[in-house]
């Protein structure tokens, strides 16, 4: 078994709809430009609000993927 390294990085994702798409909107953008994505921890959920009515979910993640100094 080889050793292997993993990079965390902080991402929020937003939706109009809901925080699970909102969170599943972090993930999809972190996959477009990061490789071999690993875990997704949701660490802080909040919304926007305006004039009394919610208008913005958000959920702060943690994602993890392989660290490769390779392209």
């Amino acid at each position: 078994m080889t050793d292997s390294v993993y990079k965390v990085i902080e991402l929020v994702g937003t939706s109009d709809e809901s925080w699970e798409k909102a969170a599943a909107a972090a993930v999809e953008r972190a996959g477009a430009s990061l490789r071999d994505l690993r875990i997704a921890e949701v660490t802080d959920l909040d919304m926007q609000i305006e004039n009394g009515k919610v208008v913005t979910y958000r959920a702060k993640i943690k994602v993890s993927f392989k660290f490769s100094d390779k392209d």
